[in-house]
């Protein structure tokens, strides 16, 4: 990725754990990312590469006074927007029946961003790019590839995310994949919407980052073997083959190897 990304399409994620640490040494294994704590002045806040390239972000879970939480949050991959402003945003989120989680906040130069709950809880990160645009490198094994949210009322989240940001959605075309619901930005896909129905009772509504995989199988087996739990065994479905997985700490993500798909004339 060179420059921005559009408003409305997610550009960036990142981990919050009890266990830094912990999670770093997972990851990295597992992807083959490069990273370590930050500085003191990020809070220690850890930016993962690949290539060279930023794909992720894991901190450790703390109060704004660097206390330790108690009780722990849960462990938990957040997805980030992009959007031109922050704080326009974030008033037309609380028009829209939306929550504030964490107001507009400056991140050194970096940029600017905001955490939001849609109006079914889901939660998901605003951000405003400074000098940083995001992830530097997707659709590659290890990288992000996808942001899906999972939802109980698929037009209520439709028409929230389009009143907020330049986005449209529509059913997906995909042979298999009929009540899909794809995020568009300028006609393109950026993201994807499920009916939270056909996850187990008791999973609330959620973003779940994907990453590219050269073999889910192969991925699958190293989370096991380093701690990760399976939460949905490898299998085929219409954009390729899928597993979804949790880390050591309960972090929930999915991995995906993408069939091709036919590009139209």
């Amino acid at each position: 990725m060179n420059g921005p990304y559009k408003p409305g399409t997610p550009c960036w994620i990142e981990l919050m754990v009890p266990d830094q640490q912990a999670a770093l040494d997972f990851y990295c294994d597992l992807f083959g990312w490069q990273g370590e704590p930050g500085s003191p002045e990020t809070g220690g806040y850890a930016v993962c590469t690949l290539k060279g390239k930023p794909v992720a972000g894991i901190m450790k879970a703390m109060n704004p006074d660097g206390s330790v939480p108690d009780p722990m949050p849960p462990t938990v991959w957040t997805t980030y927007l992009s959007t031109d402003s922050v704080d326009a945003t974030v008033k037309s989120v609380t028009d829209a029946g939306g929550r504030v989680m964490m107001g507009p906040m400056d991140v050194m130069d970096l940029g600017r961003m905001a955490v939001i709950a849609d109006p079914a809880g889901a939660v998901v990160g605003l951000w405003q790019p400074g000098t940083f645009d995001g992830a530097g490198i997707v659709n590659e094994h290890g990288a992000l590839i996808w942001n899906e949210l999972s939802t109980p009322d698929l037009p209520a989240a439709s028409a929230f995310y389009s009143s907020v940001l330049p986005v449209t959605t529509h059913r997906s075309d995909m042979p298999g994949a009929e009540g899909y619901v794809e995020f568009q930005v300028d006609g393109r896909a950026v993201g994807g919407m499920m009916d939270l129905s056909s996850l187990p009772p008791g999973v609330p509504p959620h973003w779940q980052p994907y990453f590219s995989v050269d073999s889910v199988d192969d991925i699958q087996a190293a989370a096991v073997r380093a701690g990760g739990t399976v939460l949905a065994p490898a299998f085929d479905m219409a954009a390729g083959r899928m597993a979804v997985l949790a880390d050591p700490q309960g972090g929930a993500f999915s991995v995906i190897t993408a069939a091709m798909r036919e590009q139209p004339a």
